[in-house]
C-alpha cells in the first residue's frame, strides 16, 4: 500500500513513474497495474537542416525534458531523412551522406534505440529462396527464438546452426563460414 501512495503523490505532481526511482521491490508491486508513465520513451526530434547535428532551442528543451524523465532522445532532420530513403543507388546515398557529414541515416540510429529501449534483438534466417530477419526478447533461450519462426520449431528444438553476422560479412557465404571453422552448433540454452 506504501508503494501506491508513493506512485500516487508523484503522479499528482504531474510527474511520471519513469522518474519516481522505484526500487525492484516496488516496481515488482505495482507491475500488474500496468502504469503507462513506466513505460519507456523514446523521443524523437524533428529539426531543421541546419540543426541535424547540433539541435535547436527546441530540441534542447525535449533534452532536458527526456534527462529528468529518465527517457532517450533521437534529434533528426525528417526532409534529409526522406531524401535519403528515396535514393536507389548506394553510391548516390554514400555521397549524399557524406555532404551532410553522416555517417549513417538516423533512420537507423533510431531503429537501434528502439530495439534497445525494448529489449529487443535480431536474428536471420537464410536459404536459397529467402533472407529473413527474426525479432526476440533479449535473454530467450535457442527454443523461444525458433518459436519466433513457427510454434513447432519450439517443441522440437535439439540445435541450431550458427554464423556471426561480421564473420558472415567476411566470408561471404555459408560453405565459407563453415570452411573457416566459424560455423557452430548451440543447443537448446544459446541465447
Amino acid at each position: 500500500m506504501e508503494v501506491l501512495q508513493k506512485c500516487y503523490a508523484h503522479l499528482e505532481q504531474g510527474k511520471s513513474i519513469r522518474s519516481l526511482d522505484l526500487t525492484k521491490e516496488e516496481k515488482a508491486a505495482v507491475a500488474d497495474m500496468f502504469l503507462l508513465t513506466d513505460k519507456p520513451v523514446l523521443y524523437v526530434a524533428n529539426v531543421d537542416e541546419p540543426s541535424m547535428h547540433t539541435g535547436n532551442k527546441f530540441s534542447e528543451a525535449l533534452k532536458k525534458v527526456a534527462q529528468e524523465e529518465g527517457a532517450e532522445i533521437i534529434i533528426m532532420s525528417n526532409s534529409i531523412e526522406a531524401q535519403i530513403s528515396e535514393m536507389e543507388d548506394p553510391d548516390d546515398k554514400a555521397l549524399f551522406m557524406d555532404e551532410y557529414q553522416m555517417k549513417e541515416p538516423a533512420l537507423n540510429r533510431l531503429i537501434r534505440s528502439a530495439y534497445q529501449l525494448l529489449g529487443l534483438n535480431t536474428y536471420f534466417t537464410a536459404g536459397v529462396q529467402e533472407v529473413r530477419a527474426w525479432t526476440f526478447h533479449e535473454g530467450w533461450k535457442a527454443p523461444q527464438c525458433a518459436g519466433v519462426i513457427h510454434t513447432d520449431f519450439e517443441k522440437g528444438f535439439i540445435k541450431a546452426e550458427v554464423i556471426g553476422y561480421e564473420d558472415y560479412l567476411q566470408y561471404k557465404s555459408e560453405a565459407a563460414c563453415r570452411e573457416a571453422g566459424k560455423l557452430r552448433i548451440e543447443g537448446k540454452i544459446f541465447g
